[in-house]
């Protein structure tokens, strides 16, 4: 089968994917093998091909996929052959350290991911731990599912990290896929959202969908801020954020890979404002935001690429070029 191979780490504008035949997928004992329909192209991909994220090499990115089920391995309930699921991020936890057993397998210790640890979704096919695949809300194409996949459901972890209250006033940082998405969740909550973006075309698609205000991440939105989340991976943008907070506000981080954040003065964190960081999801985030994209509904805004075009999609995500997410379309 066709897929988009990464045998060595490099910049985006070297085009390092390669367009490659591999072997076709089999289930082992409690996996399923997914026929891909669209797979969303994540800034974590980007980071990987950049070598900012280690990964196994070679390696097929992608871990926001969209598809149906092809063939069910030994010991696999709950899934037939035809059936609509997603995969995302978190390919297996161990299921037995001291996080996975109190609810925070987004901790665990053992984890290996979709994309990094095993194949993904820029393929024609892969595989799947049949416990981490997701059924797919009737009605959502797999073109809008792909990027709930990772971008909603993490920036869903996120607005509940940060501490957001039905109502508030809520910052985001960077206007990419996961913030377009984290928006809709925060406006059906009745938040008041601002914002932050160098790019103008990102502050313009912030305003369409419901913004107060938009503007770039030095300005000052005129109101003290209930929490903040960041999407950008520049650790010069946390300070600036703690300065938009309220008393007792949180900025939370969503970012895999960041720059070095300059020295805070006490001060900025003084009145109980606190800083938090944003690690992978768990299965019941997962269930929990696809069940309220469904029903809000939460739709992305899609850019859309042909596999093939993998390369060219990660280019124009590393200069900031895409609105909303850019999905490369599989066999749909």
């Amino acid at each position: 089968m066709k897929a988009m191979l990464l045998r060595r780490t490099g910049r985006a504008a070297d085009d390092l994917l390669e367009w490659s035949d591999i072997p076709e997928p089999r289930p082992k004992e409690g996996e399923i093998t997914v026929d891909v329909e669209a797979c969303g192209v994540c800034r974590t991909d980007l980071h990987i091909l950049q070598g900012e994220v280690t990964a196994r090499l070679p390696i097929v990115p992608g871990h926001q996929v969209a598809g149906r089920v092809r063939e069910v391995g030994r010991g696999v309930e709950g899934f037939a052959p035809g059936d609509r699921v997603g995969v995302g991020w978190l390919f297996r936890t161990c299921g037995r350290c001291r996080f996975c057993t109190t609810g925070r397998e987004n901790l665990c210790v053992s984890a290996s991911y979709t994309g990094r640890d095993a194949d993904g979704g820029y393929a024609e096919a892969m595989t799947a731990d049949a416990r981490f695949a997701f059924r797919l809300p009737e009605g959502l194409e797999s073109l809008d599912a792909a990027p709930l996949l990772c971008a909603g459901i993490i920036g869903y972890r996120s607005l509940k990290l940060s501490g957001i209250g039905r109502g508030g006033r809520l910052g985001l940082v960077g206007f990419g896929a996961s913030a377009h998405l984290a928006i809709q969740v925060a406006r059906h909550w009745g938040c008041e959202v601002y914002a932050f973006s160098r790019e103008e075309h990102h502050r313009r698609l912030a305003r369409e969908m419901g913004a107060a205000w938009a503007g770039d991440s030095p300005d000052d939105p005129g109101v003290p801020l209930d929490a903040v989340v960041t999407f950008a991976p520049a650790g010069e943008i946390v300070p600036s954020a703690l300065a938009r907070l309220d008393r007792g506000g949180a900025v939370a981080i969503n970012a895999i890979h960041m720059s070095p954040i300059p020295s805070l003065d006490y001060e900025a964190l003084y009145w109980e404002r606190s800083i938090r960081s944003v690690a992978n999801y768990t299965r019941r985030d997962a269930e929990e935001f696809l069940q309220l994209a469904a029903e809000i509904p939460v739709r992305a805004r899609v850019e859309r690429h042909p596999l093939r075009e993998a390369n060219a999609a990660l280019r124009r995500l590393a200069r900031e070029q895409v609105d909303g997410a850019a999905v490369l379309l599989v066999t749909a």
